[in-house]
């Protein structure tokens, strides 16, 4: 077992596992730790624990130092030059004329480097970009590509919901979601009604889904023939959220709407399926 805190960078990041060491840190505190890209400044999310071999990527580094004022006050600092740099990075874009939309830029904790977050259609040949750069900043610079899940993550907005983007208030990763989730949950395919301000498929999507599967698995298929009580008929309606199934009755054209219990009891979804 490895003694170990969660630590997170930005709001709505990943989450690392950190040797807290000797130092006593608890959730909501902030610290000061080595990462891969240089010395970071981050927030506890995850007090002291104890979790497997298995769950952690080993050697684990260790926190630095809890985060003292001089700490934070460095991070608002880089901050208001990363404003600044983003500024720049307008100017020399437009310079080169490349066909790239800049989102967001970043300066590591101990400004050993600048990160530039961009949008493209394609690939976009940025060395003199990157040259120029690193003449006026006179540090390491890299450019890095995302996507347009990415996009909305780090700029936010509200969704069709009329609350604030998922992504960027407490998503910490992407999940995958297809149109098929939007069929087994009778949603209209219009992709203005099922698509986020990204233009992709919203993640809400995934949420009930799971629920719509086990559901699915339950009740019998639309059109699919019954034997009830009121007489043989085909199912024309499901309400999976409230396990309802609405049968049209063949002799009278009636429709009526059952339970699944009612169903099971009337053994009536153990009748042969026709599509």
């Amino acid at each position: 077992m490895h003694r170990v805190i969660g630590v997170r960078f930005k709001k709505t990041g990943k989450i690392y596992y950190f040797s807290p060491g000797d130092l006593s840190i608890e959730k909501d505190d902030y610290v000061v730790v080595e990462t891969a890209r240089g010395t970071e400044f981050g927030k506890t999310v995850i007090g002291v624990k104890e979790v497997g071999e298995d769950d952690v990527v080993l050697p684990l580094k260790k926190v630095l130092r809890k985060a003292d004022d001089k700490d934070k006050q460095t991070i608002l600092e880089n901050k208001e030059e990363a404003q600044e740099a983003f500024d720049v990075c307008l100017k020399k874009i437009s310079e080169h004329n490349l066909e790239m939309k800049l989102v967001d830029v970043e300066y590591t904790f101990d400004r050993s480097k600048i990160l530039f977050y961009f949008t493209a259609e394609g690939r976009i040949d940025f060395r003199s970009l990157v040259k120029d750069l690193a003449s006026v900043f006179r540090t390491r610079i890299e450019l890095r590509q995302i996507g347009v899940r990415d996009e909305a993550k780090m700029l936010g907005g509200i969704g069709p919901c009329g609350r604030m983007l998922c992504c960027s208030t407490f998503l910490g990763d992407f999940e995958p979601v297809s149109i098929k989730m939007a069929k087994d949950q009778n949603l209209s395919l219009n992709p203005t009604k099922i698509s986020g301000l990204c233009g992709r498929l919203m993640c809400c999507l995934k949420y009930e889904n799971d629920m719509y599967e086990d559901a699915k698995k339950e009740l019998p298929d639309l059109y699919q023939k019954l034997d009830t009580s009121y007489g043989r008929g085909k199912v024309v309606g499901l309400n999976m959220l409230e396990r309802l199934v609405q049968v049209e009755i063949f002799e009278t054209k009636q429709v009526i709407e059952y339970t699944l219990d009612e169903l099971l009891e009337e053994g009536a979804i153990a009748a042969e399926t026709t599509k």
